[in-house]
């Protein structure tokens, strides 16, 4: 009985010893790959960065006069018209190292900077939108989340609050169209705000 148990632990063993060294193996190469890719990206060159989908944002769309009380609300604001004089480009999805072999090396300060400005941009427009609409302003509210889905945002709050602003509105239909613009964001954005916008259909 303990030759047997003793023949299934070796094998066991010498499996386990080759998976952790294939393992090992592929994790250097990655590993490899990485820092040879950096390297690469490291040493191109300045391009132009003239083919950016630079966003600028429509104040004269947005309603920024709206009279509220509200600090959050005014703070949202104040940072909107702040944003509107900065350069904005939503580089979502792209490493540093992307952006270096896309652009060069040498632009890398200014694309974190862009990318940055759009962060704030796609954050401030959510959570203006979501103050205005809990304070009965839909169609403020609306103006602004469909903005920012213009931009390719990934904040999930914002096209859930969009679809029930649609639902509640009678217009179910135009969710599909919140469902075409989630297929165009990176992987993993995608499959959230598409899962959760098949929930809200549900509902």
């Amino acid at each position: 009985m303990k030759l047997p148990f003793l023949a299934s632990f070796i094998v066991f063993i010498v499996w386990l010893s080759f998976m952790i060294t294939r393992s090992r193996r592929a994790m250097e190469l990655q590993e490899k790959q990485f820092w040879d890719r950096e390297k690469q990206a490291n040493r191109t060159r300045r391009k132009s960065l003239d083919g950016l989908a630079y966003i600028t944002i429509p104040l004269d769309k947005l309603p920024l006069d709206l009279n509220t009380d509200q600090d959050d609300i005014r703070e949202c604001v104040d940072i909107i018209r702040t944003l509107s004089t900065q350069t904005i480009v939503n580089l979502t999805g792209y490493t540093n190292t992307d952006l270096k072999l896309m652009y060069g090396a040498p632009n890398i300060t200014a694309l974190t900077e862009y990318d940055q400005n759009y962060t704030l941009l796609a954050r401030t427009l959510q959570k203006w939108a979501a103050l205005l609409h809990a304070q009965g302003h839909i169609t403020q509210a609306r103006t602004i989340l469909e903005f920012a889905v213009s931009t390719r945002t990934d904040v999930s709050g914002t096209y859930r609050l969009l679809a029930d602003i649609y639902k509640d509105s009678g217009e179910s239909e135009k969710v599909a169209g919140l469902m075409e613009a989630a297929q165009a964001l990176p992987d993993f954005s995608r499959n959230i705000i598409t899962r959760l916008l098949q929930e809200e259909d549900k509902r």
